[in-house]
């Protein structure tokens, strides 16, 4: 098969597009043709994109861990999905990932593509709306009528952040650019503070709950704005242990788990129209390398697909 392999840890500029044998079936997994894979611009920095489970160094190391695709093959031990569903998924990040056309992953981790997205699109969503679905509901347990600081609110997380905020009956606070301000009123936003030009603790007080997607000084300064009780969820470093808990205040820091169930949830939001998906760009596997270095650049709304089979080789 083809793929994208890294064979020391570095940047984009070491990602070779080449030949690769298909990964090996462990009990319990599913083959799948990827047709279209998603990228996170800090994934060759992981560790565990070099490592198993267990620890050892893996490498070659196929990046990418979600995907669209068709179900090619079922080990013993498999269930919940047949050889040739159309699925999307989050896969395991101390496996080969999905910048490739065949990968191997748990069968139970696979869930039905939504029916209103292409590949490219369902692409888009694991790693993103499932961070966001674990931090809200999982994390924060936010209920209805709850106020929510989101924090790099049109970024892949906080755009996914917002809307199912929105969905709970929740009151939702987006940080962002002013040029984002429409996009985020859009997605269920009520107010839009300018990072650039206004500070969010002079504008905001006694929220339930802060999604931090930014860490350092955005992390420190969000503490005062909890309400007695509140909690604030990062995605980017652990919050200090101490001084919160003496104010009452609440922290947590997470890494994403691959999740069917949460995943069918999304989807039926989703295909409901209650969730909207953007994609930035779609490009050809061949070009991950761009498609890296697109991603570091930042600032583009929605995540840079990379295209693995023609639309028209995907059987859904």
């Amino acid at each position: 098969m083809k793929a994208i392999r890294m064979h020391t840890r570095g940047g984009p500029e070491l990602l070779a597009y080449e030949d690769a044998p298909k990964p090996a079936l462990q009990p319990g997994d599913a083959l799948v043709r990827v047709t279209a894979t998603s990228i996170t611009k800090t994934e060759l920095t992981w560790d565990l994109t070099y490592q198993d489970c267990d620890g050892r160094p893996r490498i070659p190391s196929i990046p990418g861990h979600e995907f669209a695709g068709i179900v090619d093959t079922l080990a013993p031990e498999a269930a919940g999905v047949r050889v040739g569903d159309a699925v999307y998924a989050l896969a395991s990040f101390c496996r080969d990932g999905s910048a490739a056309e065949f990968i191997a992953i748990r069968a139970a981790d696979l869930a039905p593509k939504p029916q209103s997205l292409n590949f490219e699109q369902a692409a888009a969503v694991p790693l993103a709306g499932l961070t966001a679905w674990q931090a809200l509901f999982d994390h924060a347990q936010i209920e209805k009528g709850q106020r929510v600081l989101i924090h790099g609110a049109a970024g892949g997380v906080g755009a996914y952040a917002v809307q199912l905020a929105k969905s709970k009956g929740a009151e939702v606070i987006a940080t962002g650019s002013s040029n984002d301000r429409d996009f985020l009123v859009g997605l269920g936003a009520s107010e839009v503070i300018d990072y650039a030009r206004e500070r969010f603790e002079q504008k905001v007080k006694d929220v339930d709950a802060v999604l931090d997607t930014i860490g350092g000084d955005t992390q420190q300064r969000s503490w005062c704005v909890l309400r007695r009780g509140g909690i604030l969820v990062s995605i980017v470093s652990p919050p200090p242990a101490g001084e919160p808990a003496s104010l009452g205040l609440r922290g947590a820091w997470f890494i994403v788990e691959p999740n069917r169930a949460q995943l069918i949830h999304l989807t039926g939001l989703i295909d409901n129209g209650t969730l909207r998906v953007f994609v930035g760009a779609v490009l050809p596997l061949a070009k991950a390398r761009e498609a890296f270095e697109q991603a570091s650049a930042g600032h583009k709304r929605g995540k840079i697909v990379l295209q693995v089979a023609a639309a028209g080789s995907a059987k859904a």
